[in-house]
């Protein structure tokens, strides 16, 4: 399945204006999220479909499935260590896991009964959770926000080499389309998503989601 991609202002009206929302391209078996690596794991992990070589098992990894939050935090695949930017096509029976495994990043009173209960949550949880304000191709904050989600243990092991379904190396097109954020984005063209609906109420609750992504 390639990476489907339209002009950037045409989604623009799809998606909500603020919220916690997860925004992402995705089918009835898989879901696109993005990370960005030095050539050494970059590359590695495009030509063989999982991560190894370089890849450092022992630290936390990223995985976010808004492609211009992707771009905000790797400035367009200029900042050192991110200049190979991956698509990542993730089962998404593995993605619903991770959801149900995420604890947030943060204590929260709404949805943690205590800061106690909160940090062995944490302690416990393979998987990190954190809302960051979502952004504009120029890096400008937007009111709504972003989900991204922080592996480790086991589900990274697992996520690194048995949950991905493909792995495509987009750093020519993120070049590409780094030329066209002037002019008000008029050219800009951005892989398609929409909103990435959580059908467990429960899940969606855990997690912060604003309403009518839980269907």
């Amino acid at each position: 399945m390639p990476l489907v991609t339209e002009l950037y202002r045409s989604q623009l009206d799809r998606l909500p204006k603020s919220g916690n929302h997860i925004v992402a391209q995705y089918d009835a078996q898989s879901i696109v999220v993005y990370q960005a690596y030095r050539p050494a794991i970059g590359h590695f992990a495009a030509a063989n479909g999982y991560f190894g070589g370089e890849f450092k098992f022992e630290r936390m990894s990223w995985i976010k499935p808004n492609f211009l939050w992707m771009m905000y935090r790797s400035s367009w695949g200029t900042k050192e260590g991110q200049e190979v930017t991956l698509a990542i096509w993730l089962d998404r029976s593995a993605f619903e896991e991770i959801l149900a495994a995420a604890v947030h990043s943060k204590f929260l009173p709404e949805i943690y009964t205590s800061e106690s209960e909160w940090k062995t949550a944490v302690r416990r949880s393979p998987v990190r959770l954190q809302w960051d304000p979502d952004r504009h191709p120029s890096g400008t904050r937007l009111s709504r926000r972003a989900i991204q989600l922080g592996l480790r243990g086991k589900v990274l092991a697992t996520y690194a080499k048995d949950w991905i379904v493909r792995i495509e190396d987009i750093s020519d097109f993120v070049r590409q389309q780094r030329q066209n954020i002037a002019s008000e984005c008029i050219n800009l063209v951005t892989p398609r998503e929409t909103v990435y609906p959580v059908r467990d109420p429960n899940i969606a609750k855990k997690l912060g989601l604003s309403e009518n992504t839980c269907w």
